[in-house]
């Protein structure tokens, strides 16, 4: 009698390229990076009017990038009706199994992740927060049972990526309650996470923020302390996709958060400083020392330091926050503000992506 062969972890098979995935893939992700979220319509449109998808899961990811592009322009209904196409991400028509002469070896749903995730915020995006919520909730309790799954069948690669997404989808899921000012949901969902061994730095992190928030000053330093701890003991969890330049900062930058909570922002900018040598495109570092800067009723250097910041890297520096405190200080730094702020506005037009909210310049 022969032995039942090994189940496979689909994540161990490497592809040779990205186009060998899906009819040049690399190009559509090259545009994503960059930003080209109109060009991504385009392309879109363009290779369903000229049938160059021939295979189902070509359809999902052109789908999928089409979506992420409307979502991303704020085109939010045309997104959601784009969604609604495909009905049930359950259906037979998305199993690779309904296909065995394409897909041999290969069995599951085709669905990409990032539709699934799409599907959970787009009802934030159009006013309806109790429904995604609940599609927050059924994706994570998808994701949990996806680990399981897994797990019992020891696929190793497969497990540590779904973990990723669990994280991932807790981290959106609590941003989405303490905006409503729901610390105790937010607390708790950390705190069970934590409880099953899930040494993420950044949630770790997350929880001292909200203490804060709620007044515990002396539990935000004991979860920062924490978190410190992890970088000196190289405690990572596999569900983090920090590096390590990226996890020292996080570290220095919690205390700096510390320092600015006591108002000794002279500290605050000694930490952010650090976290600038290691890596320029610190956005949030390069932002809170501005402010902190600011604070200490030293405008002109802030100023600087949030102009050379979009100077160095402004693929990275180029995001709404920054400008938008930019030009607060222009605002009171300058009598002809407006001109300023105009000459920033006709740069980011030149430089900034597709998605860039160019309103944030109040011009």
């Amino acid at each position: 009698m022969d032995e039942p062969s090994p189940t496979i972890d689909p994540l161990t098979n490497q592809f040779g390229s990205l186009n060998d995935l899906s009819h040049e893939l690399a190009s559509l992700q090259d545009l994503a990076m960059r930003g080209s979220w109109r060009s991504i319509l385009d392309k879109v449109s363009r290779a369903r009017s000229l049938d160059l998808l021939t295979k189902p899961h070509d359809h999902l990811i052109y789908l999928s990038y089409n979506v992420l592009a409307l979502t991303k322009l704020r085109r939010f209904s045309d997104a959601s009706n784009e969604l609604d196409s495909l009905h049930d991400f359950n259906s037979h028509h998305y199993k690779y199994e309904t296909y065995p002469k394409l897909y041999h070896t290969r069995s599951g749903s085709m669905v990409p992740f990032s539709l699934r995730f799409i599907h959970a915020q787009l009802p934030f995006k159009l006013g309806n927060r109790q429904e995604g919520l609940d599609r927050f909730y059924l994706l994570l309790n998808f994701i949990r049972q996806k680990i399981k799954d897994k797990g019992i069948h020891s696929l190793q690669e497969s497990v540590k990526i779904w973990r990723k997404r669990e994280v991932f989808v807790l981290h959106c899921l609590i941003g989405h309650h303490l905006g409503a000012k729901e610390f105790n949901v937010c607390l708790d969902l950390i705190r069970d996470l934590i409880n099953h061994d899930y040494l993420d730095p950044v949630l770790v992190s997350k929880l001292g923020y909200i203490q804060m928030q709620i007044g515990d000053f002396e539990g935000a330093k004991g979860s920062f302390h924490c978190v410190e701890t992890m970088l000196n003991e190289r405690k990572n969890d596999d569900s983090s996709a920090l590096s390590e330049v990226e996890f020292r900062n996080l570290v220095n930058r919690n205390k700096a958060l510390v320092f600015l909570v006591g108002k000794d922002y002279v500290s605050a900018v000694r930490e952010y400083e650090e976290c600038m040598e290691r890596d320029p495109a610190d956005v949030v570092a390069v932002n809170n020392k501005a402010l902190c800067l600011m604070y200490l009723r030293d405008l002109s250097d802030s100023i600087k330091v949030l102009e050379n910041s979009l100077e160095r890297v402004p693929t990275v520096a180029l995001n709404e926050t920054l400008v938008v405190n930019l030009c607060s200080m222009y605002e009171l730094a300058y009598v002809k503000h407006s001109e300023i702020k105009r000459t920033l506005s006709n740069w980011i037009a030149r430089v900034a992506p597709d998605d860039f909210d160019a309103s944030c310049t109040r011009v």
